[in-house]
């Protein structure tokens, strides 16, 4: 087993990291897909690609969750969440960039929500309370959190969309923890390490 560092991330993977060139076949396309869209290879990408089907799971579901109705900065507020209940450096740290970059989300938002704190952004808040009570509670919420959810604005489908996003960090998350693949440099100055107390989230 690799050896934790500091920033959460490992020395060496547990389970192999696949390359284009020696990726199974059904998996080279989504391996250059990924490449193309990121400029590098995330390891993430790397560790799904040993069984193809988890590598096409993974790029299917994201597309298909970027269809939601929730925005880009609320989903991105979903998976932050729901990695960092996970304990998962690589997708906080992954989905930190993202929402830097793509989502607009400045730093007021964004470590409050790798730290699990309250967000000042009122419908964001809403959005990281509600995936934690949705990941606590294993879907089976309080009739008080839902309605609160949707008196903030939202509709029963979002509730649905929040469960969408949690399926995809899932995947992600629990692969990354059983994996334990080493950060990408490019992503190294997003790091995140899970405190005792969200690791016993």
């Amino acid at each position: 087993m690799g050896k934790s560092s500091p920033s959460g991330s490992y020395d060496m993977p547990r389970i192999q990291l696949c390359t284009i060139e020696d990726a199974p076949e059904a998996a080279k396309t989504g391996l250059e897909t990924a490449q193309k869209n990121n400029g590098f290879l995330p390891n993430l990408v790397r560790l799904l690609a040993n069984p193809p089907a988890a590598l096409e799971t993974y790029q299917t579901v994201s597309r298909i969750n970027a269809k939601s109705g929730l925005s880009l900065a609320e989903r991105e507020a979903a998976q932050i969440t729901a990695a960092a209940m996970h304990g998962c450096s690589f997708c906080v740290a992954g989905h930190t960039a993202v929402a830097y970059k793509k989502a607009g989300l400045s730093e007021d938002i964004v470590v409050p929500l790798r730290s699990g704190k309250a967000v000042p952004d009122p419908r964001l808040k809403v959005i990281a309370e509600f995936t934690r009570a949705v990941i606590r509670s294993r879907g089976a919420v309080q009739n008080i959190q839902l309605k609160s959810f949707i008196a903030a604005g939202f509709n029963e489908a979002n509730a649905l969309e929040v469960v969408l996003g949690i399926s995809l960090a899932t995947l992600c998350n629990f692969a990354n923890n059983l994996g334990q693949p080493a950060l990408n440099p490019e992503l190294q100055s997003y790091a995140w390490h899970p405190s005792a107390a969200q690791a016993a989230e």
